[in-house]
C-alpha cells in the first residue's frame, strides 16, 4: 500500500467516524418501519441527505478554502455570519448536543433506571464540560476504541437480522417514499455538520503534505467513497431491519425504543445492554466534540470578547436541561428548523461544488429563491399552514415531492445574474 492510498484510507475512516454517531442510529429503523415494502426507495432518499450531501459538503468546503464563512461569503459576509450561527446552533445547543444526552439516556440507562433522566443528564453533561474545559487526548483514545465497538455491535445486529429476520416487509407508504426518506435525512444534521467538519478534514489532508487544491479534493472524494460505503451498509441494514418489523410494532413507537426492541429480539438482553453502554459513551464523545466546536466558533465570532469557557459552560447547562424533554420531542422540535435551513445548505453546497462555472452574482438569488420556499415549509412543519400560500406553492414543479425549492433557486439565481449585469452596463 503506497502512502497516498494509506492517507486516503485514514481520511476515509476519519470521515466515517465523524458522521457515524450513536444518535443517528435511531432514524433508519423507524424509517424502515414506516416504509415497509418501499424501504429501498425510501432508503435511497435517506442516503441522499444523510450520506451524499454531507460528503458533498466536505468537498465543497475543501474547494472553498476550509471554512463555513467562505461557503456563504459569495452571498454576502453578513449572510455568512448569520447562516454560520444558525448552523452552529443547530448542531450545537439547540438540537444536536441535547439529543446526544437524551439518546445516551434512552439507549443506555432508561431500561435500568427509568426515572433517573435528570441525574444521568447532569452526569453526562458534567463529564462533557470537564473534558471541554480541560482538553485531553483521553477523549481521542476513547473515541478510537468506541467507534469500532459500536460498528461491530451494529454490524452484528444487522447480520443477525438478515440471517434470522424478525418478519417480512408488508405494507407500502402512502406518501412519496423517496421524498420522505430525503427529508428524514435532514434529522441526522450531517450536511450542516459537514460545513464545519470540512475545515478539519482539509487541515488533515494538508498536514499530510498535499498542498495542491486539486489533489486535496481528489483525496477527499476518494476518502468520501470509503465513508459512504460504510455508512450505506449500516443505514441500509438498519432500514431493512426496521422494515421487517412493520407488522410487529406500531407506527408510533419511539425511535430509540424500536432500536432497543430490535436489538433485544436479535441478541437478547446482553446485546441490548452492550449497545446501551457503547452508545452512551459514543454519544459522550460526540457531545464533547460539538460543545468544543460551539465554544470555538462563538469565541472567534465575538473576536474573543465572549470567553470560550463561558460559552461551553452555558451550552452544557442549556443542553443538560433541554435533553430531559426526550429524544422524540427534540426530533419533533427539530423538524421546522431543519425544513427551513437544509434546502439553503444544499443550494450552497451544490453551488460551491461547481463554483468555477457559476458567477458570484448567481448566489444571492439562488439562496433567496430556495429560502422563500424552505422558510414556509418550516412554518408549515411547525403547524402554521396558510392555505393560500400552500395552494400557490403546490403549483411549483416538484413541490409535492418535497423539492419545491429547486426551481425557485434556479430562477432566483438567474434573476440576480441578469439584474446585476444590467446594472453594470447602465
Amino acid at each position: 500500500m503506497n502512502n497516498k492510498t494509506k492517507d486516503i484510507l485514514i481520511v476515509g475512516l476519519a470521515l466515517f467516524a465523524m458522521f457515524f454517531g450513536a444518535g443517528n442510529l435511531i432514524f433508519p429503523p423507524k424509517l424502515g418501519l414506516t416504509a415497509g415494502k418501499d424501504w429501498i426507495i425510501c432508503g435511497l432518499g435517506f442516503f441522499a441527505t444523510a450520506i451524499g450531501m454531507p460528503l458533498l459538503g466536505i468537498i465543497a468546503v475543501s474547494k472553498a478554502g476550509g471554512s463555513i464563512d467562505k461557503i456563504g461569503n459569495k452571498v454576502s459576509p453578513l449572510f455568512s455570519k448569520i447562516f454560520g450561527t444558525i448552523v452552529i446552533l443547530a448542531i450545537g445547543p439547540l438540537l444536536a448536543i441535547p439529543r446526544t444526552g437524551a439518546t445516551a439516556f434512552e439507549l443506555g440507562f432508561k431500561q435500568i433506571f427509568p426515572n433517573a433522566g435528570i441525574i444521568i443528564s447532569v452526569i453526562f453533561f458534567g463529564i462533557t464540560l470537564l473534558f471541554v474545559l480541560k482538553p485531553s487526548k483521553i477523549v481521542d483514545r476513547i473515541g478510537k476504541i468506541l467507534t469500532p465497538l459500536l460498528l461491530i455491535m451494529i454490524i452484528t445486529i444487522i447480520i443477525k437480522g438478515f440471517i434470522s429476520p424478525l418478519g417480512q416487509p408488508e405494507t407500502v407508504m402512502s406518501d412519496s417514499p423517496f421524498a420522505t426518506g430525503f427529508t428524514e435525512g435532514y434529522q441526522t444534521m450531517d450536511a450542516l455538520a459537514s460545513l464545519v467538519f470540512g475545515g478539519v478534514i482539509l487541515l488533515s489532508v494538508i498536514s499530510k503534505g498535499y498542498v495542491n487544491i486539486k489533489e486535496q479534493v481528489n483525496i477527499t472524494v476518494k476518502a468520501g467513497f470509503i465513508a459512504a460505503a460504510l455508512l450505506a451498509i449500516i443505514y441500509g441494514g438498519l432500514t431493512y431491519l426496521g422494515a421487517c418489523t412493520n407488522t410487529i410494532y406500531p407506527s408510533n413507537i419511539e425511535k430509540s425504543v424500536l432500536l432497543i426492541q430490535i436489538t433485544n429480539n436479535l441478541l437478547g438482553d446482553f446485546g441490548k445492554i452492550a449497545l446501551g453502554i457503547v452508545a452512551f459513551l459514543a454519544c459522550l464523545t460526540t457531545s464533547i466534540g460539538l460543545t468544543a466546536t460551539v465554544g470555538d466558533f462563538f469565541n472567534k465570532l465575538s473576536n474573543k470578547k465572549i470567553s470560550y469557557n463561558f460559552i461551553v459552560i452555558t451550552t452544557s447547562i442549556f443542553s443538560c436541561i433541554f435533553a430531559n424533554v426526550g429524544v422524540e420531542k427534540i426530533v419533533n422540535i427539530a423538524v421546522p428548523l431543519l425544513s427551513a435551513v437544509y434546502p439553503v445548505a444544499i443550494v450552497l453546497i451544490l453551488l460551491n461544488l461547481v463554483a468555477e462555472y457559476i458567477p458570484n452574482k448567481f448566489y444571492p438569488g439562488a439562496v433567496i429563491g430556495a429560502m422563500v420556499i424552505s422558510l414556509y415549509d418550516g412554518i408549515k412543519a411547525a403547524g402554521f399552514k396558510i392555505n393560500f400560500i400552500t395552494n400557490l406553492f403546490n403549483k411549483i414543479p416538484l413541490y409535492d415531492a418535497g423539492f419545491g425549492w429547486v426551481f425557485p433557486a434556479i430562477i432566483g439565481g438567474l434573476l440576480t445574474l441578469i439584474i446585476m449585469r444590467n446594472k453594470k452596463t447602465v
